[in-house]
């Protein structure tokens, strides 16, 4: 589209993307890019961080450069902008040469509002030489915290962007990140030049979301009644630490009749590449992948993503369940954990690459994301904090909803250190948590009887608990320290700071972890969450839903682009609350702007009057 360097953001917001008015701190980003300054805006996903770029690109003069690290995306990026009526392109290795030398030459003429180009490619001489000789609005550097090498989503090509400050020091940029702690914040204002830049740091609460983790019993059969109770037919995200499980599992989904694709990087390009396309584009899918998958996916109506295996970080598992619910309707961010993930997630970090400090370092984020796990206090309290943010209580995760019970573990806790001291000091033997649970219990087996393991004091000491409660008390006390794990078979042996409590002067309170019936769901009032509009429909309007979802579909197919594209769940929602009978009426709701009303104004309307 054409704008006049006078059009305010306020009307380009409306016109364009057909929203009344800005959100948070939107507003505040676009004056100062407009007005020529330089941003850092940390804003959480799902919070508007595109309209802080796209919205000054079409009101200063040129074109507006983003910087986004997936090609795979781009072509997605750029048909959504187009349903709008905005003049956008990428540059990538997707296209022929002759494809590549129409967008150059549409740039160069001022015939594009925005250009999307991979780190890699903006850094050759000649995209640099390139865009000395167009005409630039700003520069926005997407997914910044990439640039972050204590990061989990660090690029190398990310190093290379600070070169912009340099080469067009009059061009305002702007860096934006839905994931980063202070010690990012910092980093990548750094790495990129701006430390005089105006920063905007939004909250990074995302309300819509239900945070819930559960103890790992069989991981398999509990997703999938957390799928077929809580969210059949909608689409997801699970998220598997190794290739072999994502293949696995994708399989067995499929078994069970609930459409699954796998994603990791041992598949071939060409089939990452359609199981990408058919997540964005069709309705109801559910991808199983590594975290190879997720990075600039601006699917808004994820409605869930799960976590079968403990993730790395505080920042990864913020960064992958902030997928779900885009759209700010309900979602839900479902988690099982167990004693094994904490072995395994420490084995991975000790055998890793990478020096000692590297090491420490992780170690670090692991024990967060344990500390997130095992709290007892609000889970969003707690993820929160990790971003250097305080807030209260919530009221919309599973700690906040059934407060989890404690109980006094102090003996328990004495006994399972004492066990793990005497087999080393009296048999010089280190064991991972099967063994010592047997010691504990007094179960007669090979191993025992080999070492006279019943000749032991601590022999048989802990037959008041179950192998599974005792499972419990292990992950717990790895997850504090008191115990660390080490090698390939996971041998415990004493942490930090346990004298104090193997002494009786610091008493040890760990929680309990509930027992669900198989089958049971977790959610009191069925499978629809908290302020899910569908609640609010009757019989009439979930059918005017459903056949609008049915067009949307259809137009979807015919021009190739995802059904989002079209409009998004939400503005469903909008038109079926509304009933709009014209086209005025129409273009009042939420997320329809000119172009779309033009272009499917009709239609709509016709559905409408069809449903009476």
């Amino acid at each position: 589209m054409t704008t006049a360097a006078t059009t305010s953001p306020l009307d380009v917001l409306r016109d364009v993307f057909g929203y009344e008015e800005f959100r948070g701190q939107q507003a505040a980003v676009v004056d100062h890019l407009v007005g020529g300054g330089d941003a850092v805006v940390l804003m959480p996903t799902g919070g508007g961080k595109s309209l802080c770029y796209q919205i000054p690109s079409l009101v200063r003069p040129g074109t507006g450069v983003v910087i986004s690290p997936l090609i795979a995306l781009m072509a997605d990026q750029v048909a959504a902008l187009d349903n709008l009526g905005v003049r956008a392109a990428y540059l990538n290795s997707t296209l022929d040469f002759e494809q590549a030398q129409d967008v150059e030459r549409k740039l160069l003429e001022g015939e594009l509002d925005l250009l999307y180009l991979a780190p890699e490619r903006l850094v050759l001489p000649r995209t640099m030489a390139l865009l000395e000789r167009a005409e630039v609005a700003l520069f926005a550097i997407d997914e910044a915290h990439c640039v972050s090498q204590w990061g989990h989503d660090f690029r190398s090509d990310y190093l290379g962007l600070g070169v912009l400050a340099q080469r067009f020091p009059t061009v305002p940029r702007i860096a934006l990140t839905a994931t980063a702690t202070p010690a990012t914040h910092a980093e990548l204002t750094a790495r990129l030049h701006l430390a005089d830049a105006e920063h905007f740091v939004a909250s990074f609460d995302r309300p819509n979301i239900t945070y819930r983790i559960e103890p790992k019993n069989s991981a398999r059969t509990q997703l999938l009644n957390f799928i077929t109770t809580e969210h059949p037919g909608d689409s997801g995200i699970v998220y598997c630490l190794s290739r072999r499980g994502v293949d696995q599992l994708a399989e067995a989904l499929v078994a069970r009749g609930i459409p699954a694709l796998p994603y990791h990087a041992g598949l071939p390009a060409g089939v990452r590449a359609d199981h990408q396309a058919r997540f964005l584009r069709e309705d109801g899918l559910v991808m199983v992948a590594t975290i190879a998958f997720g990075m600039g996916i601006d699917k808004p109506d994820v409605r869930f993503v799960a976590h079968l295996d403990l993730p790395r970080s505080v920042e990864g598992y913020y960064q992958e369940t902030g997928r779900a619910g885009r759209d700010g309707l309900p979602a839900d961010a479902w988690m099982v954990y167990g004693l094994g993930d904490v072995v395994s997630q420490r084995r991975l970090i000790e055998s890793g690459e990478g020096d000692q400090v590297f090491k420490r370092r992780a170690m670090s984020h692991l024990d967060s994301m344990l500390a997130l796990c095992e709290t007892v206090d609000c889970r969003r309290v707690q993820l929160l904090r990790y971003f250097d943010e305080e807030s209260g209580p919530c009221g919309n995760c599973d700690t906040c909803a059934t407060p989890p019970a404690t109980w006094d573990a102090t003996v328990a806790v004495q006994k399972l250190l004492s066990a793990v001291i005497r087999l080393d000091r009296e048999r010089g033997q280190r064991f991972g948590a099967g063994q010592i649970i047997d010691v504990l219990r007094g179960n007669d087996n090979e191993r025992s009887r080999a070492s006279a393991h019943q000749e032991l004091s601590v022999w048989g000491i802990g037959d008041d608990l179950s192998e599974a409660e005792w499972k419990t008390v292990i992950r717990q006390v790895l997850a504090r320290g008191l115990l660390e794990s080490h090698g390939d078979y996971g041998v415990l042996v004493l942490g930090e700071d346990t004298g104090p409590v193997l002494r009786g002067e610091s008493a040890v309170f760990l929680r309990v972890d509930p027992v669900r019936k198989p089958g049971s769901s977790a959610r009191k009032n069925g499978s629809k969450l908290r302020g899910d509009p569908a609640e609010s429909l009757d019989a009439a309007d979930s059918a005017l839903f459903e056949s609008l979802r049915t067009w949307r579909a259809e137009q979807a197919k015919e021009q190739g682009v995802p059904a989002y594209v079209v409009f998004p769940d939400a503005t469903l929602y909008g038109i079926v609350e509304a009933r709009p009978s014209s086209i005025a009426e129409l273009g009042g709701v939420s997320g329809v702007g000119l172009k779309k009303l033009e272009r499917y104004g009709p239609g709509v309307l016709e559905i409408i009057a069809g449903r009476g």
